[in-house]
């Protein structure tokens, strides 16, 4: 058996899967090595997902995905990575392609304990890891956990960590998932890409992280309805986004834009005082939107919408006379 090459081990577990419902694809990890997401988990929007990790090789990263972007199945392009790199046996490998297929490797020089599980479109994988069957651990959490691709993949990493996780403990922790199909728009292609690169719990932190994404994810839609007149879908979305995430004050804001422009301005003074006593910069925000139209041209509005206790600067005391309050 050959020795491997001087790079540091990146000890990790791992999660690599597609949502049959969906068709998208996801990849988790955490590890005790820092940085992981810039190590180990790829994925391309309608090519596939996978995770490299045990003296990480980031070919396996840019070669797998060219390789099943010109047609090889995840199984294919693994046993070609794997038929030409001399140090195989350290190596910890896994992918999934667009039709969910999906491969593992575990080489037999991994670090104990090691393994990992095959499921239903889906692979868990570890290495350095406190217990056996932390893989398998992984993949019934997966398969248990309800809501959407993200979530299902933080079951998993969860389910990891309370066996025992890393053997070494924990530092960092990423999450990516792509489209099932390229659209050409990156924000399409990949609408989730987090990285926790140092964090006492990045699996915690990994979840604050996917709850904000998804907070303003919904502040997105939101936005685009705001533009395009469809006030009440706009108020929806920015309530879906703050119920997600009520201490970020932008999303409360946005919400209270979307109800003036439909007709409930009452409700959103409420809404706007509060931020008014937390900073100064709101209230001058609500007077630059309505100079770039993303208010009623109301007479009157902005006076009755900021108190004037708030009226704190010379800009919003000027907008707010140049509208007729």
């Amino acid at each position: 058996m050959t020795r491997p090459l001087p790079t540091p081990p990146v000890a990790t577990y791992s999660i690599v899967a597609r949502d049959p419902e969906s068709g998208f694809l996801g990849v988790a990890v955490q590890s005790h090595h820092f940085a992981v997401g810039s190590v180990a988990p790829f994925a391309q929007a309608g090519v596939g997902a996978g995770t490299i990790q045990s003296f990480a090789r980031r070919i396996y990263a840019s070669e797998g995905l060219r390789l099943m972007e010109e047609g090889a199945s995840a199984g294919d392009a693994l046993r070609r990575l794997l038929a030409r790199d001399h140090h195989m046996d350290y190596r910890q490998a896994a992918m999934v392609d667009t039709g969910g297929r999906v491969v593992a490797h575990t080489g037999q020089a991994c670090i104990p304990e090691a393994g990992h599980h095959l499921g239903e479109e889906y692979v868990c994988l570890g290495n350095m890891l406190l217990r056996e069957g932390t893989w398998e651990a992984m993949g019934e959490a997966f398969e248990a956990a309800g809501g959407d691709l993200p979530l299902r993949l933080l079951a998993a990493l969860e389910a990891a960590q309370a066996q025992g996780g890393d053997l070494r403990g924990r530092r960092s922790a990423a999450m990516r998932v792509v489209a099932p199909a390229p659209t050409g728009d990156p924000g399409e292609d990949t609408p989730l890409d987090l990285r926790v690169e140092d964090h006492p719990h990045p699996v915690s932190e990994l979840r604050r992280l996917v709850d904000l994404w998804a907070a303003y994810d919904h502040n997105t839609r939101g936005g685009h309805h705001l533009r395009h007149g469809d006030y009440e879908r706009a108020v929806a979305e920015f309530e879906r986004a703050e119920a997600l995430a009520p201490e970020e004050s932008e999303l409360v804001f946005w919400r209270g834009v979307a109800l003036v422009n439909a007709g409930h301005a009452q409700e959103a003074r409420v809404l706007f005082r509060c931020l008014f006593r937390e900073s100064d910069h709101w209230a001058l925000m609500l007077t630059r939107l309505a100079r770039s139209g993303f208010l009623p041209d109301t007479p009157g509005l902005l006076g009755g919408l900021i108190p004037k206790q708030y009226r704190n600067t010379p800009e919003v005391r000027s907008a707010i006379q140049a509208d007729g309050a």
